[in-house]
C-alpha cells in the first residue's frame, strides 16, 4: 500500500515514536536517514492476511488496528499500535507475512522504514533487538488479554478497554474514526455500537457522534473498564523501559 510522504515533515521528530524515542542515543544514527515521514488516513489498509511486508513502521500520531478476517469477511481487533511502538513485528521475527489485516484507526502520521534495514539491525544483536523483542512481548500481552476480554467481559466494559489503550497512544482526549470502523473493532453492527456507546454517554464518561468519541471522565472510564486494561498497561509499562537499562 502506497503512502504519501507528510506535508510538513519538520513539524514531527523521532522523540514522538516511543521506541525511536528509546533508540536516539544509540542504535538510531544506524537508520535514521533512511526513516521515512508518511501520512496515513483514516481508514487506510496498510497490508492484508498473508501479503508480504515491505515496511515497518513507527506511528506517530496515527493508531493501526490489527484485524482478524474471517472467511465470511467478519472481523474483531486482536490488537493496536500507535506511539508506543511498531507495526510489522513480523519482519523482524523471521515470518515475513501475517494472519492480520493492518487498518488505520485514528489519522495521523509515522516513520516508515524498510524491511531489510530492520531486519539488518535486529541481526545486530545489540539494544535494538532488545527493545523490539520487549515490545514483541508486551504486544503479545495485548493480543491474549484482548481475546480474554471479548470472550468472558461485557461489551461495555470491552469499549473502555478500547478506548482506554488507543487514547494511550495518542496525545489528545478524542478519537476521530468511521462508525464502521469502531463496529468492526467490536466485532458488532453498526446499531450495537450505537447502543453501546450511548450507555458510556448516559453515564458522562464519554460523547460520542458519529465516530467521535471524546473522554469526559477518564477516571469514571478506568473504573467501568474490567481488569484487561490494567493488565496490558501494566506490561508494557514493565518491558519498555529506559534505554539506560536496555544499553546494560
Amino acid at each position: 500500500m502506497t503512502q504519501t510522504p507528510a506535508s510538513n515533515p519538520h513539524s514531527h521528530n523521532h522523540n514522538q515514536n516511543h521506541l525511536l524515542n528509546a533508540l536516539k542515543a544509540i542504535d538510531i544514527n544506524r537508520f535514521n536517514e533512511d526513516l521515512e515521514l508518511v501520512e496515513m488516513p483514516l481508514g487506510q489498509v496498510l497490508y492484508e492476511s498473508g501479503e508480504k511486508l515491505d515496511h515497518v513502521y513507527f506511528p506517530t500520531t496515527a493508531v493501526i488496528s490489527l484485524l482478524y478476517v474471517m472467511e465470511n469477511d467478519l472481523s474483531a481487533e486482536i490488537a493496536i499500535v500507535g506511539n508506543e511502538g511498531v507495526l510489522g513485528i513480523s519482519l523482524f521475527m523471521g515470518g515475513g507475512t501475517t494472519p492480520s489485516r493492518a487498518v488505520v484507526q485514528n489519522a495521523g502520521q509515522a516513520y516508515r522504514l524498510k524491511a531489510k534495514l530492520i531486519q539488518d539491525e535486529f541481526n545486530r544483536a545489540g539494544p535494538t533487538m532488545r527493545l523490539l523483542l520487549r515490545y514483541t512481548q508486551a504486544l503479545i500481552t495485548q493480543m491474549t488479554q484482548t481475546a480474554v476480554c471479548n470472550r468472558h467481559h461485557s461489551v461495555d466494559q470491552q469499549l473502555c478497554r478500547w478506548v482506554l489503550l488507543s487514547l494511550d497512544r495518542l496525545a489528545s482526549d478524542e478519537l476521530t474514526m468511521t462508525h464502521e470502523l469502531v463496529a468492526n473493532m467490536l466485532g458488532l453492527d453498526g446499531e450495537g455500537v450505537t447502543k453501546v456507546a450511548g450507555k458510556l454517554q448516559a453515564l458522562n464518561l464519554i460523547h460520542y457522534n458519529q465516530g467521535k468519541i471524546k473522554v469526559l471522565d477518564r477516571t469514571g472510564m478506568e473504573q467501568k473498564c474490567c481488569e484487561c486494561y490494567a493488565v496490558v498497561k501494566t506490561e508494557f509499562d514493565r518491558l519498555l523501559p529506559s534505554i539506560n537499562q536496555l544499553a546494560s
